[in-house]
């Protein structure tokens, strides 16, 4: 590739080039646009992976590309693509992209905290959370926990370096007022960074409510297909997120190239994926709503939801994620095996959808017959004829 062409494809380290959207363009269009280069005649609309350990350096070692655990042009074209959704014409916020989810929560929880710091976390988050819990404390770190719904997380906040949401929370599906967590959060003096995995940033954009933080994992909705493992953080704050890319290279937690292209090529299709998805599990939620075999059935969109008020304050779409409990493990079992269009898998977010009895990891606060359902791409009349045929079959 030509200088020029180079240029084109990539631009420069900690710029994002605007794609020459019309102004107030829709979610599908820039989805469809999002992070590519400048047109360059007969190359590709998005250049595929760049595979490089080292680059050519004759001289000082100035410039974007210098060695392959510090930037790689194919992250550059995916992270101003994640930046253009999470904050659209928002040239200042910068995005890092990871090799998981957990890599970018990670890197955001301890390259902020300090032994003697405080740090607020979910008590009803994602399940890996307890262990970052454990690692904390055991860096002289006091973790403080609430539960997300009711803004819990108000009450122990005083005195906190670092104030983690996961909103709608996971798997339960409870939902906190992320503006207000945040206006308190920084009239404290502390840092508030959201997990936005659920919602997507189609669905909601934390940035924009106050966040200093925007983490999530990709590999879920975001690229859709559960085939890639894949994380991000996007921020505002430049001390703060060069605080995160450092991290990211003492811990050399980056993503391969290909994984970044996969996730690239795949946020095209986020918009109608979402759409879809977020549709069809509101369709899921209605008809599960009058079973008499269902309990604690949760979806933000449905409007006698408990975080159906917050939610539709602060979030666009609703998430493909809908969660129930069946009167036990052996009925969840059964309900389960009898599912013909849903795989017994667990992640969320992929085109095809997914189901599992939460509790047998053990890490989650939910009763033995809980059920996180998430929601794919199949035929909504096909998706709920399931459900419910698999619910009648399974009711002895």
């Amino acid at each position: 590739m030509s200088d020029s062409a180079a240029d084109g494809a990539y631009g420069t380290e900690g710029t994002r080039k605007e794609p020459g959207l019309p102004v107030g363009a829709g979610d599908g269009t820039r989805a469809v646009r999002a992070g590519l280069p400048e047109p360059v005649k007969h190359e590709p609309t998005l250049p595929g992976p760049v595979f490089a350990a080292h680059f050519h350096l004759p001289g000082d070692p100035t410039g974007p590309y210098t060695y392959g655990r510090d930037e790689n042009p194919t992250w550059t074209l995916l992270e101003r693509a994640i930046g253009e959704l999470e904050a659209p014409g928002q040239e200042s916020v910068e995005t890092l992209v990871f090799a998981s989810g957990m890599a970018a929560i990670s890197s955001v929880v301890f390259s902020q905290l300090r032994a003697g710091d405080a740090v607020v976390l979910p008590s009803d988050g994602y399940q890996a959370l307890p262990l970052v819990h454990d690692q904390l404390q055991s860096y002289g770190i006091e973790v403080r926990t609430a539960p997300t719904g009711q803004d819990a997380q108000l009450e122990v906040l005083d005195g906190a370096r670092l104030l983690w949401i996961e909103s709608p929370s996971n798997p339960g599906l409870d939902v906190c007022d992320i503006r207000r967590l945040v206006e308190a959060a920084h009239a404290r003096g502390a840092l508030v960074a959201v997990d936005n995995t659920l919602a997507t940033p189609l669905g909601q954009r934390p940035l924009e409510l106050g966040a200093d933080f925007s983490v999530a994992s990709g590999t879920k909705q975001l690229t859709g297909h559960g085939d890639i493992l894949l994380g991000y953080v996007a921020g505002r704050d430049a001390e703060a997120m060069a605080a995160v890319r450092r991290w990211r290279k003492i811990v050399g937690a980056i993503p391969g190239p290909m994984e970044a292209w996969l996730a690239h090529r795949s946020i095209a299709t986020l918009q109608l994926r979402v759409d879809r998805q977020n549709a069809t599990a509101l369709a899921l939620a209605e008809a599960l709503h009058g079973r008499p075999e269902v309990t604690g059935l949760r979806y933000p969109g449905l409007p006698d939801d408990p975080s159906h008020k917050v939610a539709s304050q602060q979030m666009r779409r609703y998430g493909c994620v809908v969660s129930f409990t069946l009167p036990s493990r052996a009925r969840a079992d059964r309900f389960l095996e009898a599912l013909r269009v849903v795989d017994d898998a667990t992640s969320f977010g992929g085109v095809r959808s997914t189901a599992e009895r939460r509790g047998r990891w053990g890490g989650d606060a939910v009763p033995e017959g809980f059920i996180r359902m998430s929601v794919g791409a199949e035929d909504p009349a096909d998706l709920v004829a399931d459900v419910l045929r698999a619910l009648d079959e399974t009711a002895h």
